[in-house]
């Protein structure tokens, strides 16, 4: 049954849907939070302390990304993808013990520099190999529930001080993702393609909406507000185009997406949390060693995360970036060259604040009693517990509001207490 024409309330809802759907349905758009009115503008403080995150989706290989070289069971369970201890391609040696991929060698500096740590069989405790839910999962930061309504991410960017304003949280992707979804006023650049038109920028449907939301009106404020952001970002990401390389669009891929966001976070210091998700680690099939599926996806994820730290200068003393996935793979490679759903995994810890060059994490071993369900990387470290430290350290939140970003009652070990310099 439809709503009737003359009920006010209708009228409201199908005005902020009609605003939604028309900023939203193109892909390219700069994109705000149901709630994007609460943002006022602001000074801009320099030197802000800010987390950005990338997800690996599909579910990376951590054992073929930090290598644990020195455990015979690693070879014996990978005849053909095994990373080479010795010889031609390598591991290139971290601790003795571990061994980082060599296609990931543009992130050694970071490691000497002491500015790269790991934290591996870290991982969600829930046992789903469900990229869908184990995803979900980590983005709302409840593993097990499926009604959580919200994202850590926006629920974190509630819990930090001071006014808000849509640039404060940051995505690059094409749409905006579970993990930043909430009621926190919250920006999409849709990387490569943000500057690409709207329907909104046509001068003739931007002439009607402009007169239509000139009031004072919650929807109104919602309206002009959205519009003034997203040209203050288009604006900037244009003249990064026209800057680099003579105006002509940038390499494709995640450094090209990484170098845009460094530029976004030195021009604009408010950004104190930023998203990138990236595809194509489900590698069933013909994972390849040295060379293969994941070492062409592993090196430009290194040359893009080196980048950015140059790219970032001095801010990147203040920036913390997490690389995560939903769970790992099988420590036994499969019939077709590759790997199925696992559990355990690797997170990367990298930035100005990180005590890196160690490896950390309880290491449970690949003896066939010490794995899970006698087939995967056990997870021995929630991974909560990184982001949880970051939350504390870094972003100098209470465990009060931890509590909130994570309902949950965790049990952490207590281990990664030094991961950060305080």
């Amino acid at each position: 049954m439809h709503d009737r024409p003359d009920s006010r309330n209708s009228q409201i809802i199908g005005r902020r849907e009609f605003i939604r759907a028309a900023t939203l349905a193109a892909s390219g758009a700069v994109i705000f939070g149901p709630h994007a009115w609460v943002a006022r503008a602001s000074s801009v403080v320099n030197s802000r302390k800010r987390l950005v995150l990338v997800f690996l989706r599909g579910a990376v290989d951590g054992l073929n990304v930090v290598v644990p070289y020195d455990d015979s069971n690693y070879y014996e369970n990978r005849p053909s993808i095994a990373i080479p201890r010795i010889g031609e391609g390598a591991v290139l040696d971290l601790d003795g013990h571990f061994g980082l991929n060599p296609a990931l060698a543009s992130l050694m500096p970071a490691w000497k520099e002491g500015l790269l740590a790991f934290v591996h069989s870290c991982g969600s405790p829930d046992p789903t190999r469900s990229h869908f839910d184990a995803q979900d999962y980590i983005e709302s930061g409840t593993p097990g529930i499926r009604t959580t309504p919200d994202g850590w991410m926006n629920r974190t960017l509630a819990a930090l001080p001071g006014k808000h304003q849509p640039t404060e949280a940051l995505s690059v992707g094409a749409v905006l993702p579970r993990i930043l979804s909430g009621s926190m006023p919250v920006a999409n650049v849709s990387g490569r393609g943000a500057a690409r038109p709207l329907p909104l920028d046509n001068p003739r449907i931007e002439r009607v909406f402009d007169r239509l939301y000139n009031g004072r009106d919650p929807l109104s404020k919602a309206y002009q507000e959205g519009r003034a952001a997203r040209q203050r970002l288009l604006g900037e990401l244009r003249q990064d185009m026209a800057v680099a390389d003579n105006g002509a669009p940038g390499p494709e891929g995640f450094p090209n997406d990484a170098a845009r966001l460094a530029w976004l976070i030195q021009r604009d210091s408010s950004v104190r949390l930023a998203f990138i998700s990236l595809g194509g680690w489900d590698t069933h099939v013909n994972q390849g060693s040295i060379g293969g599926q994941l070492a062409n996806h592993l090196k430009p994820l290194g040359y893009g995360l080196a980048d950015f730290a140059k790219r970032l200068g001095s801010a990147y003393d203040d920036t913390v970036i997490l690389v995560l996935s939903e769970f790992g793979r099988t420590v036994r490679e499969n019939g077709n060259g590759g790997t199925d759903h696992g559990h355990g995994n690797v997170m990367w810890i990298m930035g100005g604040p990180v005590r890196g060059g160690r490896v950390y994490g309880r290491w449970s071993g690949l003896s066939p009693a010490d794995l899970y369900q006698e087939r995967d990387l056990a997870v021995t470290t929630d991974f909560r517990e990184p982001i949880v430290q970051v939350l504390l350290t870094h972003l100098g939140l209470s465990a009060i509001q931890i509590q909130k970003i994570f309902p949950q009652r965790l049990t952490f070990s207590g281990h990664l207490s030094t991961i950060l310099r305080g």
